[in-house]
């Protein structure tokens, strides 16, 4: 079945750049020139992964991230202005699953988007329910609750969940979570994974402290 992409970016070359370039590796492409035309796109059809410009005209990216995390997790990729530190993390705060920075190679935006939807893919077929203390994780419904309460997660946040149960007592580097959470190596931008375990440790205010210990230098990891 061909995956559906949705791409919002106001400046026409570059999308029209992007979209060529996606419906060459196959996929179906909704292009919108700006950020309320992009949300109104979001919300009335489902679409695999959101490819999404920052500084759009009459809604700007980051609030577009946000409405459409309110009611979905449709996994969001940020495209970024070169050394705009504030938007990138304001991107994550709003629930964006990754950014990619501009100028990119359409190699890397490409490689990012397969990435993503693996991840999808990945967390679609596993089956096997997973335990943590009050904290139990179900693949299979994507759900994941404290005692009975639902917990509610972005895919990301879900993906870094399970990956820290799953390894519960093994210490996670940044760069073995960004691995396999994002599903790409990196040298840089480790904070990324500080900026998902605070958002994580927020919903689970009681305990936060206790089940996501932070390993200075190193990492993080959930002891029983």
């Amino acid at each position: 079945m061909q995956q559906h992409v949705l791409l919002v970016e106001d400046e026409k070359n570059i999308a029209r750049f992007i979209e060529l370039e996606l419906k060459h590796e196959q996929f179906s492409v909704t292009v919108c020139s700006n950020g309320r035309e992009g949300l109104e796109a979001a919300q009335k059809q489902d679409f695999d992964v959101i490819l999404l410009d920052v500084m759009l005209p009459e809604l700007n990216g980051i609030e577009v991230c946000r409405r459409v995390r309110a009611t979905s997790n449709v996994p969001i990729i940020l495209i970024t202005a070169r050394d705009a530190v504030i938007d990138r993390v304001a991107g994550l705060d709003a629930g964006a699953d990754d950014y990619i920075v501009k100028p990119f190679a359409i190699e890397e935006l490409l490689a990012r988007v397969r990435s993503i939807l693996r991840r999808v893919t990945t967390t679609e077929i596993a089956t096997q329910q997973l335990i943590f203390k009050e904290i139990s994780v179900d693949p299979t419904a994507y759900c994941a609750y404290v005692d009975e309460g639902l917990l509610s997660l972005t895919k990301t946040e879900f993906d870094l969940l399970s990956l820290l149960i799953e390894n519960k007592n093994r210490v996670c580097t940044r760069d073995q979570i960004l691995e396999q959470v994002w599903g790409y190596r990196t040298d840089v931008e480790t904070n990324v994974v500080d900026v998902y375990i605070r958002h994580l440790r927020s919903k689970l205010p009681k305990f936060a402290s206790v089940y996501i210990e932070t390993v200075r230098g190193v990492g993080y990891v959930m002891r029983e």
